[in-house]
């Protein structure tokens, strides 16, 4: 799949619809070590991605492969329960094609989120990012390709990706909640190593505070679709070019499963205060 197409989106929706006929309005991406707040989810269906036509198949551990629909904090719901990765040699329309599938599944709003490295030194592991804008170094773009207008604008207009009224939403629950809760600049990469000190350097110096192999994507789509954008980094390792240390894998999704703890309870406040405030 090298763009997509408003057909494969509409088999797509009528095998979900088969066994979940509800409408969602906030959908929901659980990166690397995040899955655990599907469980919260009052769940009315759960849908192996093999069950669904033209979805790609996950093939990091850390992440489950299914969708889950339902409600959550009073809000109905769907979640992606492990995300895609170009790393994983997908291209760019396969990682982004089920963003495609929760927008015609009612979906106005997609929470996105991802364990990265934090390049600001202000920043500690552990920490959540409310992400306030990205920088695309991926050198793909899922939006490449023949345009269906049914799907969105040719031109879509990046100055905001992400929500500013969510962006405040979730920093303000964080202080209710006595979270720490950071905002910054996303860069994205490929992958799949982690960077050299020279790369730090230059993704900080261009103005990106953490970094990470996913989310960018998902967002641009999110946005050609009209969907608004709530995004999350957690901080998993500290990428300070003068005192680098090697990092394991296993220690990332460590820190990501501790900060889930603060990141579950967020989600779910800004869920209860969709209504009342945005």
């Amino acid at each position: 799949m090298n763009y997509h197409r408003w057909d494969d989106v509409q088999q797509s929706v009528a095998a979900i619809r088969t066994q979940w006929t509800g409408s969602g309005r906030v959908g929901i991406v659980l990166g690397t070590g995040l899955g655990a707040l599907a469980s919260e989810i009052e769940a009315e269906a759960t849908i192996p991605y093999e069950h669904i036509p033209h979805f790609p198949r996950s093939t990091v551990e850390s992440h489950t492969g299914q969708l889950v629909c339902g409600r959550l904090a009073g809000q109905p719901v769907v979640a992606m329960e492990g995300r895609f990765h170009i790393y994983e040699g997908y291209t760019a329309a396969q990682v982004t094609y089920p963003i495609r599938v929760l927008k015609e599944l009612g979906c106005s709003i997609l929470i996105v989120s991802n364990a990265a490295g934090g390049m600001n030194p202000l920043f500690a592991k552990g920490d959540l990012v409310v992400l306030d804008d990205h920088i695309n170094l991926m050198g793909v773009n899922p939006l490449i390709g023949p345009n269906d207008e049914r799907l969105g604008p040719r031109f879509p207009d990046l100055c905001r990706p992400y929500d500013p009224a969510l962006q405040e939403l979730a920093l303000g629950v964080a202080l209710e909640q006595g979270i720490v809760a950071r905002r910054g600049v996303y860069v994205a990469v490929v992958g799949p190593n982690l960077e050299t000190r020279a790369e730090y350097r230059f993704l900080r110096g261009i103005g990106a505070d953490v970094v990470g192999m996913s989310t960018v994507p998902e967002v641009l789509v999110a946005v050609h679709a009209g969907l608004r954008v709530l995004g999350f980094s957690i901080v998993t390792d500290l990428c300070l070019p003068d005192a680098l240390e090697p990092v394991r894998i296993e220690e990332i999704l460590a820190v990501a499963r501790q900060a889930e703890s603060k990141l579950r309870p967020l989600v779910i406040g800004i869920l209860g205060r969709l209504d009342e405030s945005v």
